[in-house]
């Protein structure tokens, strides 16, 4: 798992203060009313509101706010926003890579909003290619190692699409075909294995190594201030902080 990854599930399993879960609940419903815009509200029709909404509830986020949310993309409820995709990319300290995408009604805004976080926490912004060609979309699902051994996460999910199974930490992290991590998610759940978490993400080729934990704190900073911004839906990035690390900061 990229180090990324890795700080991502810290985070989750500290819980997040209620400012910070506030944005998390925004940025997951608005995830949903994209994905729902582009490609219709019927999750069982469109693979990507699924994998959407599989994460809002993973999350927590309640209920209601995803039926609203879905409600709003169909037009059955007022308060919709039509929103672009639009992507940015950059370098953090020590070289990182980072890939920075937004969901927004406004590209100005976001463009200014990103390049400040850039440029206030030791980053720069790049050219478009400068770092996308190292990441590439992942289905990537997560089950606690006290849930099942290797064979029966195998036996379960194999012919749903699995395509890698790996230890990292108290947690198996199961990799597949984006368009597959849904059909994967309800055949493991199907034969009584706990899932944590499912998601549609980007993972990185190549990691950039951070071994001490002040550029780990630098990286970090940055990343959260990327996360902060209104318009970032979702911030990659290729560093490989070592679990001690990570955990002194986090």
């Amino acid at each position: 798992m990229s180090g990324h990854s890795k700080w991502s599930t810290i985070k989750h399993k500290k819980g997040a203060a209620d400012a910070r879960r506030g944005k998390l609940f925004a940025r997951l419903i608005r995830g949903i009313e994209a994905a729902a815009r582009d490609g219709g509200a019927d999750p069982d029709a469109n693979p990507t509101l699924a994998t959407a909404i599989q994460k809002a509830k993973d999350s927590s986020v309640p209920k209601d706010n995803i039926e609203r949310a879905l409600k709003r993309a169909a037009g059955r409820e007022g308060g919709g926003v039509d929103y672009a995709t639009v992507h940015y990319e950059g370098y953090g300290p020590g070289g990182v890579a980072i890939y920075v995408e937004c969901l927004t009604d406004n590209r100005n805004r976001a463009a200014n909003d990103v390049r400040a976080a850039f440029n206030k926490n030791g980053g720069s912004l790049a050219e478009p290619g400068a770092v996308n060609y190292l990441f590439h979309r992942t289905g990537v699902i997560l089950v606690p190692v006290t849930a099942a051994d290797e064979d029966d996460i195998l036996v379960a999910g194999l012919d749903a699409g699995i395509a890698d199974v790996v230890v990292e930490g108290d947690s198996y992290q199961i990799t597949t075909d984006p368009a597959d991590v849904n059909h994967v998610r309800e055949a493991l759940v199907s034969a009584g294995i706990a899932v944590d978490s499912s998601e549609s993400t980007m993972l990185p080729s190549v990691n950039v190594p951070i071994g001490d934990e002040s550029a780990a704190r630098q990286v970090l900073r940055l990343v959260e201030a990327l996360e902060d911004c209104d318009d970032v839906q979702n911030v990659y990035a290729n560093f490989d902080i070592p679990d001690e690390v990570l955990e002194a900061v986090a």
